[in-house]
């Protein structure tokens, strides 16, 4: 492949172009299974290539670790070398928590089923605004105590560090729920006409509605977000049926 500006060859399908500055892949779809992570490189409305990384995976739990933080560090180093405006993944969600750390590019949830398509047919839509702000910054408001401790405030702060919130909102204590022995839990509500969320946390037989405000278009649009916002916190072992 060469570079769609200067014509120069690309090492790999997508190369960001280095000897005039172009961006070549503005997308990448991983699917990572627990062998093998495959990457196809999108530009516009058209597939550039795709591109391979295998792993073996461990059994003993140290050598799994570092087999797991190996095998995404490998699959992160493919995708900076593209340079991508975003990403979409599906697949092993430890191999996903650690890609994700690794890289500075948004990362979106697709479905396991027909990911690249699914991305595809998303290309003539405008895309979501981007918030680059910390997730500590974006949470706000009159009320300021979150229910579940260091638990419940990792919730917030996976569901404010979405690229698509912009605020997260905590909510009054409702101490008047049933109780439950499964710890703090949490799930993300579906979105309202605006494309806004709710972020439910259930800790005990306290519960706490925490408002999400998310740069979502309308409701399909925010239940996109859901989807991920959900997907993270099932990452995080916080997610609540």
């Amino acid at each position: 492949m060469a570079c769609r500006r200067c014509g120069r060859p690309l090492d790999r399908p997508g190369d960001y172009c280095l000897s005039c500055d172009t961006e070549n892949a503005d997308a990448v779809v991983v699917e990572i299974g627990s062998t093998r992570g495959t990457l196809t490189m999108l530009f516009e409305d058209r597939v550039l290539g795709v591109t391979d990384i295998t792993t073996t995976p461990e059994s003993e739990p140290t050598l799994s670790t570092t087999q797991i933080r190996n095998y995404a560090g490998r699959i992160a180093d493919e995708i900076r070398r593209k340079r991508p405006d975003a990403v979409y993944v599906t697949g092993e969600l430890p191999v996903i928590q650690a890609m994700r750390s690794a890289i500075r590019y948004p990362v979106y949830r697709v479905p396991e089923s027909e990911p690249v398509e699914s991305v595809l047919d998303r290309r003539g839509e405008a895309d979501l605004e981007v918030i680059e702000t910390r997730p500590r910054d974006k949470i706000g408001g009159a009320h300021s105590t979150v229910i579940g401790g260091r638990d419940g405030m990792r919730a917030v702060e996976t569901v404010a560090g979405h690229p698509n919130v912009k605020k997260v909102v905590p909510g009054p204590i409702d101490a008047g729920g049933s109780g439950s022995r499964t710890g703090m839990r949490a799930k993300v509500s579906r979105a309202d006409a605006n494309g806004n969320l709710r972020l439910v946390l259930r800790d005990g037989s306290s519960v706490q509605e925490n408002r999400v405000v998310t740069t979502a278009r309308d409701h399909e649009t925010g239940e996109r977000v859901r989807e991920d916002l959900n997907e993270g916190l099932v990452e995080q072992e916080l997610r609540s049926e």
